[in-house]
């Protein structure tokens, strides 16, 4: 009887001890972050370092410049898009401005505003909004728009453009025929006689003028040099015809690309004839897998880094930093590409 009643003393006295280790270890823990010493003189201070403060390795990169496809849909066929409309949805205008702001708070510097085209929702209104709030509310350093130009009207940049620092207009071919075997075309507009329009109205507005190149299979031995140095953009962001599956490969892709890969030689031959281009900003398929934060329409990080787009958490459930742990983000790699510039109109000193 008597040693029934002490194991059970013992046993109670085994949980009570568990239980104060536990809650000891968990208040160490939560103190560690905050640099507390508790030492006492004589004493040294053993006690282990949380992971991420030991290694670094584990802290959530910073969302510097974020690409944000807030729509999916588009006016254009472009074979090779890697984007396309798997969803008709949009956010409602004010839970898109509350994600803006969560992200200037984690240290967004620069947005960009995708699709799709961007100015199919509203008719241009919906992303002017945007514009205006990230620039006048958020005061960002930089805001700017992807795309393919058939839909902006000059009542926009008489409205918004004070608020835009960057248009970059996406043109793969100074040829017709090439835009229209590529699919960037819309009826008989002319792709290339209305980017010349474009660069007109920037200029006219103060907004920087860049433009967007896929190279792939149609174009990949056409001579843009004279025609480039003709618009005179900040940039000429060039790329490599990228495979996604999912979006432009395999069974559940709603773009069929394979047609339009080309190889890292056939890239590279690209670039070399086009390297007297002073604006000319080559982006190879390995820098622009991992070097990218996107975010789509629901506001989740997209992980490139499997060959397919795998989304996080929204950041409106879960917040900017459990989300961008999963976007797969090579922040080393952004600056190795130059993915940090002058952005800003205001530091480009540009004569309009």
């Amino acid at each position: 009887m008597h040693l029934a009643v002490l194991g059970r003393l013992l046993s109670v006295g085994r949980a009570v001890l568990a239980a104060l280790r536990g809650s000891l270890g968990a208040l160490c823990w939560s103190l560690a972050p905050l640099s507390l010493s508790l030492s006492l003189p004589g004493w040294r201070d053993s006690a282990p370092r949380p992971q991420r403060e030991r290694e670094g390795e584990d802290a959530p990169p910073t969302p510097t410049s974020v690409n944000y496809h807030f729509t999916r849909q588009c006016n254009y066929k472009c074979g090779f898009c890697f984007h396309t409309a798997k969803t008709s949805f949009v956010l409602p205008l004010e839970e898109a401005k509350r994600g803006l702001a969560m992200l200037k708070e984690a240290g967004m510097e620069k947005i960009n505003f995708s699709g799709g085209e961007p100015f199919l929702q509203d008719r241009g209104e919906f992303v002017g909004k945007l514009v205006q709030f990230c620039k006048q509310e958020l005061e960002l350093p930089s805001v700017s728009i992807v795309s393919n130009g058939s839909l902006i009207r000059k009542q926009w940049f008489e409205k918004y453009g004070e608020y835009l620092d960057i248009l970059a207009i996406s043109c793969d071919s100074f040829d017709e025929d090439v835009n229209v075997l590529i699919g960037r075309r819309q009826g008989k507009k002319n792709h290339v006689e209305n980017l010349h329009k474009l660069r007109q109205w920037c200029r006219e507005h103060a907004v920087a003028f860049k433009i967007n190149s896929v190279i792939n299979r149609f174009n990949v031995e056409e001579d843009m040099n004279d025609q480039i140095k003709a618009l005179n953009p900040v940039r000429w962001k060039v790329f490599q015809c990228l495979l996604i599956e999912g979006e432009n490969s395999g069974e559940d892709a709603l773009r069929e690309a394979e047609k339009f890969v080309i190889s890292d030689e056939d890239f590279d031959r690209f670039l070399d004839r086009h390297k007297d281009v002073s604006c000319l900003v080559p982006e190879s398929n390995q820098k622009m897998r991992d070097s990218y934060l996107i975010l789509d329409e629901y506001m989740r990080f997209l992980n490139c880094r499997n060959g397919r787009k795998e989304p996080s958490k929204s950041i409106l459930d879960v917040g900017v930093e459990a989300a961008i742990k999963f976007s797969g983000f090579d922040e080393k790699m952004f600056l190795r590409r130059g993915g940090k510039y002058v952005w800003s109109k205001a530091d480009m000193k540009l004569d309009w």
